[in-house]
């Protein structure tokens, strides 16, 4: 289980030691930083997938994500001045197996048409919660890669290493770094659910090719698929409960549609079910996210970000109990502003609670004071 993620100097978060449970709830006003944490962790997994700087890029580039405001605490009440530290974006996080943090800044200016774009400075991957140099498994300054050789030792991987590729990618040997291929494809199962999209146009309204799938997809596109696969090797019972649960009496099946499939919903009173084409918007994204959370195959962390969206105050209670029920088979971290979904968790779960706000411009944890965060420590450049 994550017990702890880093964040320092992306946007509003200038340092934020987050503490998680194994379903923690990230909420706050509007503006005091939960959608900058969702981005956080999904950069984080796009450091595994090698799309970390093209996802800074479509965020406005890395001059538009850094922290604007002062580089000291004490600073905080006084006006901006000039920046006397190197420039720097760092993220990461610890389980109580492993640790790892990447901390990108600027290139040293060249004749690059892409000057402009970040470079990784450091990374480390170390054993256990807490970063200590005995602790360390690998590690990368600048272009030099290196991990333990088992030996008390240290075995280079590569000296020439791209600045703008993590090792995560270009050091993933099974023979000679295992543990970077372990934590690569332990990030790239991390799993992140957004606002589905319920438009005319929507994936999820259309009919699509049939075939097993074990999760579904971010945009919804093959709901038809995964329900059909719950069905058949999930939790058939849950999946009609959950339907119950919200919507009385109504049945969700998967029928061929000509070439394809779709969903059809049953519902007390109608002569014919409802295509996907025909449901609301509300009811069909409660559909897409109980088809999210009841997969066949959770993954050990799971990332929900206001799932609240376009659905029915009175459907919030039955989407709290879903959630609870899919925090026992994954990590869950849900970030939402919707008073009634926390207090419906809340009652249903012993679940971790951080109230996020703005103090001068920067995000923090309402009632954690600094002595009482996670312990974590930066490497230095």
């Amino acid at each position: 289980m994550i017990t702890t993620l880093a964040i320092a100097n992306y946007r509003s978060l200038r340092e934020l030691i987050i503490p998680l449970g194994s379903l923690t709830l990230v909420t706050g006003a509007n503006g005091s930083g939960k959608s900058s944490v969702y981005r956080a962790l999904r950069l984080l997994t796009e450091v595994a997938q090698g799309g970390a700087i093209a996802a800074l890029a479509r965020e406005g580039g890395f001059a538009s994500t850094l922290w604007a405001g002062p580089e000291r605490p004490a600073d905080l009440r006084e006006a901006p001045s000039r920046r006397s530290e190197p420039v720097n974006l760092k993220l990461g996080f610890a389980a109580e197996d492993i640790g790892y943090c990447i901390d990108l800044g600027r290139p040293q200016p060249g004749n690059s048409f892409f000057d402009g774009d970040p470079v990784i400075k450091r990374e480390c991957i170390w054993h256990g919660p807490f970063l200590r140099p005995a602790a360390l498994l690998a590690e990368r300054q600048g272009p030099l890669a290196r991990a333990r050789d088992g030996k008390n030792g240290w075995l280079v991987l590569n000296q020439h290493l791209p600045a703008y590729d993590s090792m995560l990618l270009g050091c993933a040997d099974p023979r000679n770094a295992p543990e970077i291929l372990l934590l690569r494809e332990r990030m790239r199962s991390w799993r992140f659910y957004d606002h589905f999209r319920t438009d005319a146009d929507a994936p999820a309204r259309r009919t699509q090719i049939g075939t097993r799938t074990m999760a579904l997809a971010d945009d919804g596109a093959d709901l038809a698929a995964a329900w059909q696969t719950i069905w058949e090797i999930g939790d058939r019972d849950a999946l009609q409960a959950a339907v119950d649960d919200a919507f009385p009496g109504s049945r969700v099946k998967v029928e061929a549609m000509g070439n394809g499939c779709g969903i059809v919903m049953h519902q007390p009173g109608l002569l014919r079910g409802l295509r996907a084409a025909e449901l609301s918007d509300g009811t069909l994204r409660y559909l897409l996210w109980i088809a999210a959370l009841l997969s066949p195959r959770p993954p050990e962390f799971l990332v929900l970000n206001e799932p609240e969206s376009s659905l029915h105050a009175d459907l919030l209670p039955a989407l709290a109990r879903l959630i609870v029920r899919a925090s026992t088979m994954s990590q869950l971290v849900v970030v939402t502003h919707a008073t009634r979904l926390i207090a419906a968790i809340e009652r249903e779960s012993d679940c971790r609670t951080l109230l996020l706000e703005k103090q001068y411009g920067a995000t923090c944890i309402d009632g954690l004071h600094p002595l009482d965060r996670p312990a974590w420590k930066w490497p230095a450049r």
